[in-house]
């Protein structure tokens, strides 16, 4: 259907949302106990951990990931795109319950 790719991308997004929460309150962490504390496999993990990296969010380091300075602002603009993501999805409810 019209929203599957979409929902897709979210249920992958709460995944890169999870692995950044175990690893803001239990970092340094690596790949494997991270894997352990989410009952996550380790490749969606690592996955997981590219993503944030290439976001500028979390920092690899010989102990485990941990969250950059920079980090912290970038988390708090996620906040931010959720606050737009719940507007758009208002706008399309509305749209969609008026077919």
């Amino acid at each position: 259907m019209v929203f599957r790719k979409l929902i897709s991308e979210l249920d992958i997004s709460i995944r890169h949302i999870q692995v950044l929460k175990a690893v803001l309150e239990k970092q340094p962490i690596g790949i494997f106990k991270l894997s352990d504390l989410l009952d996550m496999p380790k490749h969606r993990v690592r996955y997981s951990l590219r993503v944030l990296e290439q976001s500028g969010i979390i920092v690899p380091t010989p102990y485990g990931a941990m969250i950059r300075d920079e980090g912290y602002d970038k988390i708090e603009d996620l906040k931010k795109d959720i606050d737009e993501l719940k507007n758009l999805l208002g706008k399309l409810e509305k749209m969609v319950n008026e077919l």
